[in-house]
């Protein structure tokens, strides 16, 4: 009884769909080539072509009519699906992808459909790499994955709490680069501490001082999503110098400006990385 139990249980979880890509690879591959380090690929398809390039830039559109250049590790694979199976549409093989993202913390930053062709566009942040991926795929028994791998630059360096002060008694306000938070999340860093100690240091040497928390974003994304996200992230700061820090709350007010106070244009990687940033302002 128990062995047959076992075997029900077996071919049950055997027929549940897990909602990304399968990890798998096939006789049938291109030789020398291999899925992205980031994803696997869809069950019963096959790499038909591979190309890694050292350094190399791809377009990914992330609104209507504007595109987003990327440079850096460029992966492209194209998969044909093996003969006798059922192909999978264009949307079941973009959404598997995204899901699979999202589940490292990634976030789908544009769909759309063009010509029966259904893509996705992917950002991922892990570690010191922004990586960027385009997934193309239509009811025909192929799809296309197209991955960008760009090194960021990691801030060892942040502004002391004679500097941050120095600033808002000049100008009112400070920018405060060393806090970090994955794609698309609200949840503070490790390697945030460091600027989260000067500015409690800057607070404790000054009791009278109260702020305005104010986060940031770039354009990249829906304005209404940028803007949610810049006020959770302005919330985590302030959550994190009263929890933890035992700043007082009253002297803290989260603010979300979402895309609307760039400080650098927003069409080069490094104005993007500048107006992701979190600003202190004096009340």
């Amino acid at each position: 009884m128990r062995h047959c139990i076992l075997t029900i249980l077996i071919v049950i979880l055997c027929l549940i769909q897990v909602p990304f890509a399968f990890a798998a690879s096939d006789p049938n591959d291109s030789p020398g080539s291999k899925d992205p380090d980031l994803f696997s690929r869809m069950p019963g398809f096959h790499i038909y072509s591979y190309e890694a390039l050292e350094f190399d830039r791809h377009e990914f559109q992330v609104e209507p009519g504007k595109m987003e250049k990327v440079e850096g590790y460029h992966t492209v694979v194209v998969y044909y699906a093996n003969e006798g199976m059922d192909h999978p549409s264009g949307l079941q093989i973009t959404r598997n992808y995204v899901n699979a993202a999202k589940a490292v913390g990634g976030e789908e930053i544009y769909a759309f459909e063009d010509g029966g062709t259904e893509y996705s566009i992917i950002r991922v942040i892990k570690e010191d790499k922004e990586i960027w991926v385009e997934v193309s795929g239509a009811n025909n028994g192929m799809y296309n994955v197209q991955m960008v791998e760009k090194q960021l630059m990691k801030q060892d360096v942040v502004a002391n709490a004679d500097a941050l002060s120095g600033s808002i008694k000049e100008t009112g306000r400070v920018a405060v680069y060393g806090i970090y938070f994955d794609t698309g999340k609200a949840d503070l860093k490790p390697a945030s501490d460091p600027a989260l100690a000067e500015i409690v240091k800057m607070l404790k040497a000054d009791a009278n001082l109260k702020v305005y928390v104010v986060g940031h974003t770039d354009n990249v994304g829906q304005f209404a999503n940028n803007v949610k996200l810049s006020q959770d992230r302005a919330a985590s700061v302030v959550n994190a110098l009263v929890g933890k820090h035992g700043i007082a709350a009253a002297r803290l007010s989260p603010f979300g400006a979402g895309p609307t106070s760039p400080v650098a244009s927003n069409k080069t990687d490094e104005g993007k990385a500048k107006n992701r940033r979190v600003e202190l302002v004096g009340q």
